[in-house]
């Protein structure tokens, strides 16, 4: 018997790159307003307005772009173009259909995981534009639950483990970001698999749990999850019997 009950994996940059969208855009919105400010001082501003908006608009590309033009508002004195917001608004609409690429190993290790284990996404963002990344991807059908979330937080997990009567010892979160995809699950008494990118947005840094902390894991890439939750289950029938 498996020891899991649900695997549950993130999806931006976990499945699919997406944080390098927002990195790209960002640079763009840095030579626009090039001529009114020092880059460094235009990317803070940014990353502190999104920080301050993210209660109001919440997550994803739509948030992004009105923090983008808020930022530009600020910091021309209102001096901004109409011409120079289109330019915003326009670098929104490339991000939100830029092509859904696949992280190395994705379709494979998805494959064997969706014949083994219960699969489900947890992902945070605008709703539209997630499901349309998910759609696009081409990984859809593998998942027998697709939750697309305000936020992911302890009472959240809570929330999505009481909807489906999953017990939180055998539930596994997978996913790139220690804030919202470890610790919340962690702290429930889930485990976690983190798998790092290669960028991470400052909003979701955090700091490693202790190596001895139980239920945590972590992989360079996704190609190793299959083997390592085959692992987990393992062990766990071994020390289970008789």
């Amino acid at each position: 018997m498996p020891h899991f009950e649900m695997i549950a994996l993130d999806a931006d940059d976990t499945l699919w790159h997406n944080e390098r969208l927002y990195t790209q855009a960002q640079s763009h919105f840095v030579d626009l307003l090039a001529h009114y400010h020092e880059p460094d001082w235009i990317r803070a501003r940014l990353n502190q307005t999104e920080t301050k908006n993210m209660d109001h608009f919440g997550y994803g590309i739509k948030a992004f772009a009105l923090s983008m033009i808020e930022t530009s508002v600020e910091l021309t004195e209102g001096r901004i173009s109409g011409r120079e917001i289109g330019a915003i608004v326009n670098l929104a609409k490339e991000m939100i259909n830029a092509r859904v690429e696949l992280l190395d190993g994705v379709v494979d290790a998805v494959i064997q995981l969706a014949a083994a284990y219960p699969l489900m996404i947890i992902t945070k963002g605008d709703l539209l534009d997630q499901e349309r990344k998910i759609d696009r991807s081409g990984l859809r059908d593998y998942f027998i639950h697709i939750e697309i979330v305000t936020d992911k937080t302890r009472d959240i997990y809570a929330q999505l483990l009481a909807r489906y009567a999953i017990h939180p010892g055998a539930f596994v979160m997978v996913g790139n970001s220690l804030r919202s995809d470890i610790l919340p699950v962690l702290e429930l008494g889930g485990s976690a698999v983190y798998i790092p990118y290669l960028t991470t947005w400052a909003h979701e840094i955090a700091d490693l749990p202790a190596p001895d902390q139980p239920g945590f894991y972590q992989l360079e890439t996704i190609g190793g999850l299959p083997a390592l939750l085959q692992q987990i289950n393992d062990s766990a029938n071994s020390e289970n019997k008789p």
